[in-house]
């Protein structure tokens, strides 16, 4: 049986940190977090430069909202254990986070990761609420083997995110086997300040740093089965590109799909349309009533017009047809700083909530 919202939601709302809170990512956390049911911004921790700046001061907000005065007032932290927080929501490059999230683990944080440091590691759940929640119980073993009393979470690559949160529904009802997935990458996804304008205006760039392995290895991971202490990668092969391209929010993919037997765009369309989130996962307060949305019209989806659909956290699939290389072709969108960072993982804190593991 599903939980209620009422059993779900805690009986008061519960601390959380931001690491990271002055960059592009670290502010949609404190955009998001400011009139949270469920979680209350309490520290926010920067760079060493930044440290004991109020947080008003020091960050040149970019969010096309006012920074909120709660958070203005916050004196930033160094980016170390201990914060007063149940929860701790990383938006850390990679290199720091490497370091600096085991701390917080260890001093008993449950930490939730939006950088690439822990992705893979074999114990850390690597999730998206809607299709793999169920991968949350590996970290009893990470608690275990590491003997942390806290815990590290991990949301995906923001691609990735867009990509398996269409795909997962198909990949349940029909089994993929093949992707070749070609992205159109905004410019906040490198963060601020990001690409130089007299590179990505006018342009396209074939080249982000990683971007297509983290794709290919996480896609695996994400779809695949849980056995005992062990995540099962899906036996799915991926050929990736990603581009960078002058679009300010919202990452675009064209996609071709080969599965296990033939599929048509009709039961495509009609798997992906009635696709809702089940159980605890539909409580939350970030859960999109539609994670993902099929848009019919020949031109959809597109990033300005879409992007924001279901607050942020609905993926957009169009162009739905038959692919002649494999079985389907279509497009799809999603919102990289929501879907893709923050709101993924202000999602994931909100499961960690509802699965009675933060306190």
């Amino acid at each position: 049986m599903s939980a209620s919202p009422s059993e779900a939601a805690p009986r008061r709302r519960l601390p959380v940190a931001v690491l990271g809170a002055t960059g592009a990512v670290g502010q949609a956390f404190v955009r998001l977090l400011a009139d949270h049911p469920w979680l209350e911004l309490t520290a926010v921790a920067a760079s060493e430069q930044s440290a004991g700046k109020r947080y008003g001061d020091a960050v040149r907000w970019r969010e096309p909202v006012p920074l909120p005065e709660p958070a203005a007032n916050l004196v930033l932290r160094p980016c170390a254990p201990p914060l007063d927080a149940a929860i701790v929501f990383s938006a850390l490059d990679a290199e720091v986070a490497r370091e600096v999230e085991p701390a917080f683990a260890r001093a008993g944080a449950l930490v939730v990761t939006n950088a690439s440091a822990h992705r893979m590691d074999p114990l850390v759940p690597l999730l998206i609420a809607e299709v793999n929640a169920g991968h949350l119980s590996l970290l009893e073993a990470q608690r275990k083997e590491r003997g942390w009393r806290g815990g590290i979470v991990a949301n995906p690559n923001c691609s990735t995110a867009a990509l398996v949160s269409a795909l997962a529904p198909l990949h349940q009802a029909f089994g993929i086997e093949r992707l070749f997935v070609s992205t159109m990458q905004a410019v906040s996804g490198a963060g601020y300040p990001g690409v130089a304008s007299l590179d990505i205006i006018g342009n396209v760039i074939p080249y982000i740093a990683g971007e297509e392995e983290k794709v290919e290895r996480e896609t695996r991971k994400l779809l695949g089965a849980l056995d005992g202490r062990a995540v099962v990668e899906a036996p799915i092969t991926l050929s990736v590109h990603t581009n960078r391209v002058g679009v300010e929010d919202g990452h675009t993919e064209s996609v071709s799909v080969g599965f296990a037997r033939r599929v048509t765009p009709e039961e495509a369309t009609r798997t992906l349309e009635e696709f809702r989130p089940c159980g605890v996962v539909a409580t939350l307060p970030s859960t999109p009533e539609r994670p993902v949305e099929v848009d019919p019209r020949p031109d959809r989806p597109q990033p300005a017009r879409d992007r924001d659909r279901g607050r942020g956290m609905t993926v957009t699939v169009g162009r739905i047809r038959p692919c002649p290389l494999l079985d389907l072709r279509l497009t799809l969108m999603g919102h990289n700083r929501i879907r893709g960072a923050a709101g993924g993982a202000i999602q994931l804190g909100e499961l960690l909530v509802a699965e009675g593991l933060a306190r």
